[in-house]
């Protein structure tokens, strides 16, 4: 299948390499050029200076990239997939964005001929590098249908959850979940560290109980030692969050952890973390 990806960024770049991997034609668009070579020269395939060169002839577009003004820009924006785009083709997007932005370019696509999927995903760095991510999707079924297959060179989970916009609005629940995760471990962590307990041999007992998550499985151990320069950054959480808490304004839902989380977070940028690991929470606790 020819298939072209818009954005190598820490997950849009495995995720295209799977995609190669799997004996698709894959071409690729990146705003740095050197990184589209790198990609080139290290799973093969093409790439493409513009958007709409990459997507030219493509039979899927995906993109992954920053926000809704980055997805705007390589979508419908000049020289955006959407005017090199044949007739019928579809586009599904990774990024984690807004719902408006998912239904706004839905509804582009359909004006234009084409079909569109917000497919946001979870499983962080190490879940796109191993092929192991959950992909949440909007959009209509016939749409899904086509890519459903193709995505599972770099997807365990993949669910249709709606129209346009679901798969963005079940990212929202996703990081609702997650930094609340987050800031239980960090408080867990923090006690167990003030009352003298062997941090390791605590959680090593408990995360096979009752109080075991991903997060207590793969970054308690980060948190005891202090380490936090790597995996989902703060400032992304920051933006996914902002998402979040504009989206429960608009649909009256009460998220007032969420929203003391993500001062929490501003914290967090405030002492120069901005680039750590989401677990760095635990370091504001460890101020005095």
């Amino acid at each position: 299948m020819k298939l072209a990806f818009l954005g190598l960024g820490t997950m849009g770049y495995p995720m295209a390499g799977h995609l190669q991997k799997a004996d698709h034609d894959v071409c690729v668009y990146n705003r740095t050029r050197a990184k589209a070579q790198q990609w080139v020269e290290e799973y093969g395939g093409t790439l493409a200076d513009t958007p709409a060169q990459a997507a030219a002839g493509a039979d899927i577009v995906f993109s992954c990239v920053g926000n809704d003004a980055d997805l705007r820009q390589v979508v419908v924006g000049e020289q955006g997939a959407f005017c090199g785009m044949k007739a019928g083709a579809l586009l599904v997007d990774h990024t984690t964005a807004s719902a408006d932005v998912a239904r706004e370019l839905d509804l582009a696509a359909q004006a234009q001929g084409f079909h569109f999927i917000d497919a946001p995903v979870s499983g962080g760095q190490a879940g796109a590098q191993n092929g192991q991510l959950s992909i949440m999707c909007g959009g209509a079924a016939d749409a899904f249908a086509q890519v459903e297959a193709v995505m599972a060179a770099y997807g365990k989970s993949i669910r249709l959850l709606g129209a346009a916009g679901s798969g963005q609005l079940a990212k929202m629940v996703n990081q609702i979940c997650v930094a609340g995760a987050v800031q239980g471990l960090a408080e867990a962590v923090h006690f167990a560290k003030r009352s003298g307990l062997d941090g390791r041999a605590v959680f090593d007992v408990i995360r096979h109980g009752a109080a075991g998550s991903w997060q207590m499985d793969n970054r308690h151990e980060a948190m005891l030692d202090g380490e936090f320069d790597f995996g989902f950054a703060v400032d992304w959480m920051r933006k996914d969050l902002g998402i979040t808490l504009d989206e429960a304004r608009n649909n009256g839902a009460r998220l007032p952890l969420t929203a003391l989380l993500d001062q929490f977070y501003g914290d967090v940028q405030a002492m120069g973390g901005g680039r750590w690991d989401t677990c760095s929470l635990v370091k504001r606790l460890e101020q005095d």
